[in-house]
């Protein structure tokens, strides 16, 4: 079947049967010609001994005008240290931590978080990147002025006598305006002015007028004239009164006027403007054409040196005009105005502590249908019959997990507080703690005032709508739950229910007021959608009972589950009353906050007591993404008693309202006290040594949902222990035992005890423990089932099986729940105890680290990497710094992977440092890393991990320039030479780095292009930032090894890889001294000199010179090597220009943009600067004259081509980008040449302009402009187009084209190669 052929597809194409593969086809040729022709290798041209030049040419460069532009400036970078700004009022770490903390891992976490930011400045780093980039540069304007020339003149000036009104008095504008007081002496208010009517009028002369009178009848004669013509400047005002503006003069008066409305307001100001412009230019046009004739016998009069000043007063002003509207060329050029945001660095933070979508819950009111006075004599507002208590917390039902720690608030009357004894109101958190302290301050803040909080600010890392806020309630411990809520649910008379209820209640808080029971609960949404809306509207459901049965979390997510089931929710029990909650988003600057550790935070006022407003604790996800490095100190443990079998015991006689009080000890011994680290509940201390969970009424086996916070110790150590203490309570208030002492109340039935460390690690989880029916001293000691013989022996309940369940949640910066991680630093610390540390045994724990959790890694990010970073510097295997340097590049791996590599470059930038230099420091991080990095780019190691280092090599790179940079300031060798400054061996190692990753750039890219890509940047800014620290001679000998592993005809991505190096390497800030823009030999000093005169044409170089203008203007090996970055440059720029197209664009974009640099660059701005910046790109005019057949003319060049002789072919040849031209043919008319080179002489013939039009050049792909010819050509064959040179006078009139000119010429002539 043959190919159906499309009208529009070319013949060869249509044979292929393939459409659109032609130019595939023609390139793949191309590329088979191009390899089978022999390629040269361009010479290697070694450059110049920077750092010895410097010292031999000393004299020469400090008697040089532009010598700051041969040096680098002194003191180029610094180190600083910047004080940590933490967001509380007082440190989060304990003034003891320090001194307690024993474990190496504590010390280096609160070392990282008290130590301050270290960091390295480079002075003129702005200048260090893209054009764009730079501090200062000039916006592109509007619009371009517009040249008025004498041939246009009186065009021009009809045009503005048509606009402006007649030159015989005609009026221009007219209008109402408020005028100001004229009188000086007076100030101006807003009743001195006056509304008058002004006409503006034009007089015969051309001047302008500005009348004004009373009203609209402009035939009488006026009431005042302002004189324009002495008019300086028209500017808004609005000081005095609102669309003002006033007018200055040229004696410095001013007059004040203003207008109705803005509008109006500002049409006066652009008309009175436009006429002063126009006046202004007028008379400086009579000025330049001296036709200044004055009517009055005194200007007659005037002397001769008068006139002189005026005259030169005239031209100051022209001269200053010209110069403020004048343009830098490349302002015009399209590509400096787009926002190109590739080369931008990102923006590096210090670390600090982040929220998710922080939501402030207001706790109101909690009331219920069943309501009384409590008061004695019945005088008192009408409130519950009894305490009520609200826990609040966070359910995420999507991921089957509580996400924030309790909130607990009391938001009963004072009244009904009352009804809780003083001796019983100190046992709420604590069995008896007194009040003996008196006004006790908790960081800074009383106790008192932290007592009742009713504000809470949750964080919610992941938002999403099935978020729930809930809130348990609770009560005095009365009986059953069924029982105590029956009142509650009836909604019939309740006088007398409720005073029945409040009897009983306050019998009940007298008793039992130590005691809790569930009561009810309810819930809300918290978010409308995932991207965290508040759901506002929404309000708390309906109070439900608690059932006895479903109190853990579990039972809680399970009702939730159903919560939006409106059938299912129905058939839950119901208390009459109301809990009014709401949440709003938390304010930026919210004030009289504190943390969930009690510690102020910043914009605190300590005398204000009220709106407190409590961070609760979010429990974030163990998740990579929702981690983020700590930065504070905190150390929590949750606590939860789950649930405890009771119903086969056999040890005590009654345990049915079992009671579980929980204490934190230190110690097992006999006397050992608790310790007072339990967070309290509201009303209460602060701070308890014991807490009780909530009573279930007649239940061996109760399940509890209580949550217990604890401060835990900086230091913890194997004694530390929770202990559980079991209490049967007595509920039968109408037996004698109330009248009996308190301690009948409850009795003891079991103890039960959990360590705290195991291994060394808190111990986390769901834990089953059994339970002892007694106490004796050194129970640690005792294990399930075990101490049978021994004395004293612990009794165990129900044959020591394992009836208490209890889970623990630790919520710690200073202790870490990964094994690997806590392995590692515990092997630090005894290694280094036992002084030594290397061998086999660390290597084992470097390899586990690998094993370590993302999480864990992130949070504990600035920990691990410094300790790396020790043990990097402190062993003495080679193996144990491969090993390390593989553990940080799996770390790095990671945290790019996740999408955090932002927490590693605030490392690098900020926390990381160097061990301070000591004289018997053998090691540093830069030396051992770099070692390292060699060994792992070995062909022969894990090409996994080459390929990560490859990838992510900037962190390492970066690592490597701030040890650096830290060692020689601390070591004080930056005052040395740079040749002294690092070791021979550092120097060897370096060169062997760059060295080994060519092969991985070079000839690997194939496999993993993004590891080469980046490999590739990484080692230019490296480079680049190497400058400003070593031998800058021994960074350009890098340079040279890294250009020639590149040959001519490499594929596409080679050349991108190159030119992106250059590009980096090129924009150093100090780029100008490092190319040594003087001269070099004695024969080119004085045409050197010459070429930067700022008036004077060179004319000293006749038809007749011998000298060889060759050395100016072609990239000789001296000047190359003289001025080695810019003659590298352009020498690649030229191998370039003889390939594809694509390649060209990359070549020359580079080129203009480093140009571009040059421009805006303010600390170049002068011209004699910006001459001698010119000097550097003096082979740009031979560069043209080799490659001018390659200049897209016909889409580019403002001058007439003459193809008359080429039949037409040469259209074709042009418009197709991969057709090979006639190597021997005149390709271009000879003209072109001249036409190109006059113009950029100023040589140029009458006929044609010296200027190409603008409007000709292509500006949306300033890169395009530039035809395609066969790649193929060898470098010998671009000498073969001689014959269509330049002839010598006419590149010697090149030659004299004025300094001053220069800048401007060969800026002109790049926009016409690009």
């Amino acid at each position: 079947m043959a190919t159906p052929t499309h009208p529009e597809t070319r013949k060869f194409t249509r044979g292929l049967g393939k459409p659109g593969t032609a130019a595939e086809l023609r390139q793949s040729v191309s590329e088979v010609v191009r390899t089978s022709v022999l390629v040269v290798k361009p010479k290697v041209i070694e450059p110049l001994d920077y750092e010895n030049v410097l010292v031999q040419r000393k004299t020469q460069i400090l008697s040089d005008v532009l010598r700051d532009m041969l040096q680098f400036p002194l003191e180029d970078f610094e180190t600083s240290t910047l004080r940590r700004q933490g967001r509380t009022l007082y440190s989060t770490v304990p003034e003891n931590a320090e001194r307690e903390a024993q474990s190496l891992f504590v010390q280096e976490c609160i070392k990282t978080y008290k130590s301050d930011w270290h960091v390295v400045n480079y002075k003129y780093e702005d200048y260090s990147g893209d054009f764009r980039q730079l501090p200062h540069k000039v916006a592109r304007p509007d619009k371009l002025a517009v040249h008025v020339f004498e041939v246009d003149e009186d065009v021009d000036k009809d045009e503005d006598t048509a606009s402006l009104g007649s030159q015989k008095g005609g009026i221009t504008k007219h209008g109402w305006l408020y005028k100001g007081n004229m009188n000086s002496a007076i100030s101006v208010t807003m009743r001195s002015f006056k509304r008058r009517y002004f006409h503006l009028t034009q007089l015969g002369d051309g001047s302008y007028n500005l009348n004004f009178y009373k009203d609209e009848k402009i035939s009488k004669e006026p009431k005042g004239t302002i004189f324009l013509d002495s008019c300086m400047g028209v500017v808004q005002n609005n000081k005095v009164r609102r669309f003002a503006f006033e007018l200055k003069m040229q004696d410095k008066s001013t007059y004040l006027l203003a207008a109705d409305g803005e509008g109006e307001m500002e049409d006066w100001i652009n008309t009175l403007n436009k006429i002063l412009h126009s006046s202004f230019e007028i008379a400086m046009q009579e000025k330049r054409n001296g036709d200044i004739h004055d009517d009055d016998d005194l200007g007659k009069s005037d002397s001769s040196s008068g006139s002189m000043d005026s005259f030169q007063s005239t031209r100051d002003i022209e001269s200053r005009m010209r110069n403020e509207t004048r343009l830098r060329l490349f302002t015009l050029d399209p590509d400096t105005q787009k926002l190109d945001f590739s080369g931008i660095e990102p923006d590096v933070k210090q670390y600090e502590e982040k929220f998710g979508k922080r939501v402030l819950v207001n706790c109101n009111d909690l009331s219920f249908n069943l309501q009384s006075c409590v008061a004695e004599n019945d005088e008192g507002p009408t409130t519950n019959v009894e305490p009520f208590y609200v826990t609040l917390s966070l359910f995420d039902i999507q991921n089957g997990r509580k996400i924030s720690s309790d909130f607990h608030v009391d938001l009963n009357h004072p009244s009904v507080r009352g009804m809780m004894p003083s001796t019983i109101s100190q046992y709420i958190n604590g069995g008896g703690d007194a009040h003996s302290e008196g006004q006790r301050l908790v960081h800074g803040l009383p106790e008192a005032a932290m007592q009742y909080p009713r504000q809470g600010v949750f964080s919610i890392t992941c938002p999403h709508p099935d978020i729930f806020l809930v809130a348990r309630i609770e009560k005095v411990l009365q009986g059953g739950i069924n029982h105590c809520a029956e009142p509650y649910m009836k909604s019939s008379d309740s006088t007398k229910v409720a005073q029945k209820v409040l009897k009983n209640a306050k019998l009940a808080c007298s008793r039992l007021g130590t005691y809790r029971m569930p009561f009810a609960w309810a819930a809300r949404p918290l978010f409308k959608d995932a991207s965290g809306t508040l759901d506002k509207s929404a309000r708390f459901s309906a109070l439900y009972r608690q059932d006895g049965n479903k109190l853990s979390n579990d039972d809680m997510l399970k009702l939730l589950a159903d919560f939006r089931k409106p059938e299912k929710m129905a058939k839950l029990p119901v208390i009459l009353g109301n809990l009014d909650v709401t949440i709003d988003s938390v304010a930026p600057d919210l004030t009289n906050c504190v943390t969930s550790s009690y510690i102020p935070v910043k914009q605190f006022d300590v005398s204000e007591r009220t709106n407190i407003f409590f961070e609760v604790e979010e429990f974030v996800p163990c998740l990579a993404k929702c981690s983020q490095p700590f930065t504070i100190y905190n150390n929590h443990l949750y606590v939860y008693p789950k649930h405890l079998k009771y119903d086969s015991q056999k040890s005590f006689a009654k345990a049915r309202n079992i009671a579980v009080c929980i204490e934190f000890k230190d110690s097992d011994e006999e006397d050992a006290v608790s310790l007072k680290c339990i967070y309290g509940r509201p009303g209460g201390p602060l701070f308890t040594k014991n807490a009780f969970a909530a009573v279930l009424h007649h239940q061996q086996n109760p399940e509890f949902y209580d949550e217990f916070k604890i401060e835990l110790p900086t230091q913890l150590h194997e004694k530390h222990h929770l202990l559980f203490t079991f209490y049967h309570v007595s509920c039968d208030s109408n037996s004698k035992a109330s009248t009996k002492k308190r301690e009948l109340v409850e009795a003891q039935v079991g103890y039960a005890w959990l360590p705290l460390l195991k291994d060394g690690r808190v111990v986390m989880n769901e834990i089953q423990i059994p339970v002892a029916a007694n106490l004796p001293a050194g129970y640690l000691g005792f294990q399930e089932g075990a101490g049978k013989h021994s004395v004293p022996e612990v009794k165990w309940v129900d044959g020591g099986k394992p009836l208490l369940k209890v889970s623990t949640h630790l919520v710690s910066t200073v202790y870490t729940q990964d094994q690997h991680l806590h392995n590692f630093f515990h092997h630090c610390q005894s290694a280094a105890s036992a002084a030594q540390l290397s061998g086999g045994e660390l290597v084992k724990y470097l390899k586990s680290l690998h094993a370590m959790e993302s999480h864990v890694m992130i949070k504990f990010l600035p920990t691990t990497l410094n300790q790396l970073f020790r043990v990097l510097t402190s062993a003495t295997q080679e193996d144990v710094a491969v090993n390390v340097t593989r553990v940080m590049i799996h770390i790095v791996a990671q945290c790019h992977e996740e999408g955090l590599e932002n927490y590693l470059r605030s490392y690098v930038k900020f926390v990381f440092k160097t061990e301070p230099y000591t004289s018997s420091t053998n090691r540093t991080v830069h030396e051992e890393l770099a070692k390292a990095m060699t060994a792992i780019l070995k062909p022969s190691t894990d090409f996994l991990t080459c390929n990560k280092l490859l990838k992510y090599s900037w962190y390492f790179f970066e690592a490597l320039v701030k040890s650096m940079a830290q060692y020689l300031i601390e070591s004080f060798k930056v005052k040395l030479s740079r040749n002294q400054r690092f070791s021979a061996a550092f120097h060897h190692t370096v060169e062997t780095l760059v060295n080994m990753m060519m092969p991985h750039i070079t000839q690997k890219y194939k496999d993993n292009l993004d590891a080469a890509r980046n490999a590739n940047h990484s080692l230019a800014v490296f480079i680049k930032r190497c400058f400003n620290l070593m031998d800058r001679g021994f960074m350009f000998k890098q340079i040279n090894n890294y250009s020639n592993c590149f040959m001519p005809g490499d594929p596409k991505t080679l050349f991108e890889f190159k030119f992106e190096f250059l590009r980096v390497v090129c924009n150093h800030e100090h780029y100008v001294p490092l190319n040594l823009p003087m001269p070099f030999g004695k024969g080119r000093i004085m045409r050197f000199q010459a070429l930067l005169s700022p008036h004077d044409m060179v004319e000293s170089y006749d038809d007749d010179d011998p000298v060889d203008l060759q050395l100016d203007y072609s990239l000789t090996d001296d000047f190359c090597k003289n001025h080695f970055l810019v003659g590298l440059l352009l020498r690649e720029v030229t191998a370039a220009l003889q390939e594809f197209r694509e390649i060209r664009q990359i070549s020359i974009q580079v080129l203009k943009n480093l140009m571009i640099k040059h421009t805006f660059d303010d600390r170049y701005t002068s011209k004699s600067q910006q001459a001698r910046l010119a000097t550097l790109y003096l082979p740009l005019f031979g560069l043209l004259q080799e490659n001018v057949n390659r200049l897209n003319v016909k889409e580019v060049s403002p001058f007439t081509i003459n193809h008359s002789n080429n039949n037409g072919r040469e259209d074709s040849l042009l418009s197709n980008p991969l057709m090979t031209p006639p190597r021997s043919s005149t390709f271009l008319d000879t003209s072109l040449h001249k036409d190109v080179f006059g113009a950029i002489s100023g040589t140029a013939s009458p006929h044609t302009s010296s200027t190409p039009n603008i409007n000709f050049v292509r500006h949306a792909d300033s890169r395009g402009s530039l035809i395609s010819t066969d790649s193929g050509n060898s470098l010998s064959e671009r000498h073969m187009d001689k014959g269509n040179s330049l002839d010598k006078v006419q590149l010697r009139k090149c030659c004299r084209v004025s300094a001053k000119q220069f800048h401007i010429v060969f800026l002109k002539c790049f926009l016409m190669f690009a």
